[in-house]
This record gives C-alpha cells, structure tokens and sequence, in this order.
C-alpha cells in the first residue's frame, strides 16, 4: 500500500506541474506567430493585390466624387463599399489629387486632370 501524501507534498507537486504548465505559453506564442509570418509570407502576392486594387479603386472613385461631382472628400467618404474601412484617404487641394492607402502599404494617387477626368498616377516604388 502506498503511503498517503501530506498536505505540503501535494501543494509542492501542484506548484510545479503548474510551472511546468506556464513554460509552455511562451513555446505556444512562438509557434503560432511563426505559423501567421509564414502564411502571410505564402500569401503575400494576393494580399498586395488586393489592397493595392483596393486603394486605387477607393483614389479614383473618392477624386471622381470631389473634383467631377463637386462634393467634398468628407461626404464622398461616405460612399466606400463595405471592407474598405480600412483605406485612408487624404487630399491635396493644390493638386487636385486624392491619395488611399492601407495602413503600412504604398499609396495609391489619383489626380484630376481637364479634359482627361481623374487618372491614376504611376506607383512610386
């Protein structure tokens, strides 16, 4: 028969499971960040494409809305379609230009130009 371990014994057997348990969160943290950088690496051509047609579509509808429609960039906010929360757009008066852009992604330009309407601008790189 085995002899019944004693209060102490048994709280010293928890605590170190349980430390042993705790070792294990930061393995865990490590594996999953290097699974969601080697999807986003696997994936990364689609996800650009996407966001780069994404803010050039949101330029060219948002300069259309301000410079030929006449309304201003804060009402044509209002007419992105949905998942395009996310872009930013901002204005140059002077220019006549609307720039969008993911967060941490090139932006996307387009200028109005008479005669020719709002045209894209050519991708800095």
């Amino acid at each position: 028969m085995t002899k019944p371990k004693s209060s102490a014994a048994r709280t010293r057997s928890r605590s170190s499971a349980a430390r042993r348990q705790k070792s294990r969160w930061p393995w865990a943290l490590l594996v999953v960040a290097v699974l969601l950088a080697a999807l986003g690496w696997f994936y990364r051509a689609p996800i650009l494409g996407y966001t780069g047609a994404g803010s050039t579509y949101s330029a060219h509808v948002a300069c259309s809305c301000r410079y030929i429609g006449g309304r201003s960039l804060e009402d044509c906010k209002k007419d992105r379609l949905a998942g395009m929360e996310l872009v930013s757009l901002s204005e140059d008066e002077e220019a006549k230009s609307i720039r969008a852009r993911y967060p941490l992604l090139p932006p996307a330009v387009a200028t109005y130009r008479k005669g020719y309407g709002c045209v894209m601008e050519r991708w800095e790189d």
